[in-house]
């Protein structure tokens, strides 16, 4: 930034680059819309008032906000690399994005971390990360790789990178074990995300105590707020599995608390439903439709992320801020008429460099030989399901008895769940029942399977499971649904088994497409078919789960037996 430019511009000495002239102008420090001209030199504001510039635009009275900040999200599941990822985000009013990019790096470890971090510096969005905390994610799964407290240490002063990611070993918080303690010590001067489900009471006061400054994985607003009084920010989440908003907001509006430590984030969310929904102005839109003022709910989505997270001149529309802008048709609908990256429309945007992604990071699925695996499940008098709640990635431990197993089995309500390893061809696997997912017959696959991304399938057959697995080993991962011997869809993501190199406007119509598929075999229509198959292997979300070691109780931090 040239400041003596800036200066002379802003005093209106000189012209503005662009002037956006008649607008509704949203403050976001003081909850106010005021009317008049926005200037924009060299890609800073220079304030409001009444401007000339180079170039002006006469809004007409439309609404004009900052960028909106989407302030924690796994690019990965969007299954598109960064590059892609931004331009989606982008056109739907996003300019900011808080990365953790522990999917790709449970894979690929420090080479695909420094992916990442090479193609965060080549995107137009404000591309930052959170270095992975936990890679794995427990000691109760196989991942591709492990990182320890002084790996992610040298990786610590890059300039896209705000702090330490999602702090799911919340057990190994409270437990003071000597790996986590030291990356929080770290990591001390920077923000650490956290991961605490139901936390609660003394555990929750410990988990904060630790310096742990966020949490997304609240699903009411009691647990919310509780988390509010402790001192931790709260990112309101709402994705494609995990829909939190209604229930959050609906209290945050209901009891007139404080919003300044809330933020909005998505966390995991396809595509598809990026580009028909957008992923902060949708939670915005929501937001607003549940009753709360506009402004507000702007202010969540784009000041308090920036402050939370300690971004300078980020988040609004004030005077030597980034130019990073948004114009809006209404306040209602929250339609979005254009975007401004930087001062500059995002559609005229220079189009950022490709990354050269390691070679080991494509196709990597490496199961080892599959021909005398078997997904056999004993039934006993006492049996543990894994019971799908619609809407959410927690689930529920069904306790049911032999003969109510048996009727389950007979009716499809319950079919088998599966996870192989497959990085290091380790033979790891293991079967359980699961209740809820809807499907009557086949089996439904994929490498994405979080955070470890072994393979994950639900099927009724054991030969319909196994073909999968050897067709997602054929494509270099992705997504499969197999009938009755015959594979119906597939959908390759050959970087990392979790994104695809093939740009949105090509893989958007095939993920809406495969997944339509899985609807018509049967797979229920209140969940996501397979970013909720893909939550059933992560160990850390209460209640049960399952890894390539078998049946987990989250609630215990150990197998059933």
């Amino acid at each position: 930034m040239n400041r003596s430019k800036i200066i002379t511009a802003a005093k209106g000495e000189t012209k503005a680059d662009l002037v956006l002239k008649n607008g509704k102008i949203i403050n976001v420090f003081t909850g106010e819309i005021t009317e008049g001209d926005l200037a924009v030199k060299d890609g800073i504001i220079l304030g409001t008032g009444n401007y000339s510039g180079i170039v002006e635009r006469d809004l007409g009275g439309r609404y004009v906000c900052p960028g909106f900040i989407n302030a924690h999200v796994h690019v990965e599941s969007s299954m598109v690399t960064p590059k892609s990822y931004a331009i989606e985000e982008m056109r739907q009013g996003t300019t900011t994005i808080i990365t953790d990019p522990h999917e790709i790096t449970n894979v690929g470890g420090m080479l695909a971390l420094k992916n990442i971090l090479d193609a965060a510096k080549r995107c137009s969005i404000n591309y930052y990360v959170m270095l992975p905390s936990c890679v794995p994610a427990t000691p109760f799964e196989h991942a591709g790789a492990t990182l320890d407290a002084w790996e992610l240490k040298s990786l610590k002063n890059d300039r896209n990178v705000l702090g330490l990611g999602e702090m799911m070993n919340f057990v190994g918080v409270l437990g003071c074990s000597e790996d986590v303690i030291s990356k929080l010590e770290i990591f001390d001067d920077m923000t650490i995300d956290g991961h605490f489900p139901f936390g609660s009471g003394k555990d929750l006061n410990a988990y904060a105590a630790a310096g742990i400054e966020t949490d997304h994985e609240s699903v009411s607003f009691e647990e919310a707020r509780e988390k509010l009084r402790a001192g931790i920010a709260v990112l309101v989440r709402e994705g494609s599995a995990s829909r939190n908003l209604d229930a959050i907001i609906s209290g945050v509006v209901e009891s007139g608390i404080s919003t300044e430590r809330l933020a909005f984030c998505t966390d995991d969310k396809h595509l598809a439903d990026i580009r028909r929904d957008g992923t902060i102005r949708y939670n915005i839109r929501r937001s607003i439709e549940l009753g709360m003022d506009p402004v507000k709910a702007i202010q969540i989505g784009t000041i308090n992320a920036a402050r939370i997270y300690g971004l300078k001149r980020t988040g609004a529309l004030g005077c030597g801020y980034k130019a990073d802008i948004v114009i809006l048709d209404d306040l209602k609908e929250m339609s979005i008429f254009d975007v401004y990256k930087d001062g500059i429309p995002v559609d005229d945007l220079p189009e950022s460099t490709n990354v050269r992604y390691s070679t080991e990071l494509i196709g990597d699925v490496n199961t080892g030989s599959t021909e005398n695996m078997s997904f056999d499940v004993p039934v006993r008098y006492e049996n543990h399901v894994i019971g799908i709640v619609g809407g959410q990635i927690v689930t529920k431990d069904i306790v049911m008895s032999a003969d109510e197993l048996k009727a389950g089995i007979r009716s499809g309500e319950v079919i088998k769940i599966a996870v192989i390893e497959r990085h290091n061809a380790t033979g790891f696997h293991s079967a359980a029942y699961i209740k809820g997912y809807g499907l009557r017959h086949g089996a439904v696959a994929t490498t994405v399977a979080h955070d470890s991304h072994n393979i994950v399938m639900a099927g009724d057959n054991d030969a319909d499971m196994l073909l999968a697995v050897e067709t997602l080993k054929n494509i270099g991962g992705g997504y499969v649904i197999v009938r009755d011997g015959e594979v119906i869809s597939s959908l390759p993501l050959v970087l990392g088994g979790l994104m695809s190199s093939k740009k949105p406007g090509e893989f958007i119509p095939e993920l809406e497409g495969i997944i339509a598929k899985a609807y018509e075999i049967g797979v229920s229509r209140d969940i996501d078919p397979f970013i909720t198959l893909s939550f059933m292997a992560l160990p850390v979300i209460p209640e049960l789960r399952i890894t390539d070691c078998g049946l987990f109780d989250v609630t215990t931090m150990s197998f059933v037996k």
